[in-house]
């Protein structure tokens, strides 16, 4: 039995790569929320908004930070699911090349679908790179439940 989870197996390596990218991308998004607060001037909590001498109010919001955290959100749907799936993924020694073809299509939606929801470019962008994404998931699935004894 080969062991697949290892730097010497270039699926495992590759997958590693793609999955830091879009890990790295989805921890960038709560940055990117908390630079929208600051520079709008919209905080979550009364203590956020004193550290910058404004009065908070419960009630306001600002497009911008609802569209980031948003996205971000979507990351986690989307992007925790594809690090675990695509370990086992992995395991179940699928060719390089589709692997790549996964891990690609995976990664590139995920970028997609964040620079379509921050700069609100029009549907179906969004959607369109939302099921590809989502598409590599469940392909992901059912590779491992085709392998999988029961």
């Amino acid at each position: 039995m080969a062991v697949l989870l290892v730097l010497d197996n270039p699926v495992f390596r590759n997958f590693l790569g793609y999955a830091a990218l879009v890990l790295v991308k989805t921890v960038a998004m709560s940055s990117m929320t908390t630079v929208f607060r600051i520079t709008r001037k919209v905080f979550a909590t009364p203590e956020d908004a004193a550290v910058f001498g404004i009065k908070f109010s419960p009630t306001s919001s600002d497009p911008m930070v609802d569209r980031v955290k948003k996205a971000h959100l979507n990351d986690l749907e989307n992007v925790v699911p594809f690090a675990l799936l695509g370990l086992l993924y992995v395991t179940t020694g699928p060719s390089l090349d589709t692997a790549n073809l996964y891990f690609r299509i995976f990664t590139a939606s995920r970028f997609i679908h964040t620079f379509a929801y921050l700069f609100a470019i029009p549907q179906p962008t969004r959607a369109l790179a939302f099921y590809a994404g989502f598409g590599v998931n469940i392909a992901f699935a059912f590779n491992i439940l085709r392998q999988a004894s029961f």
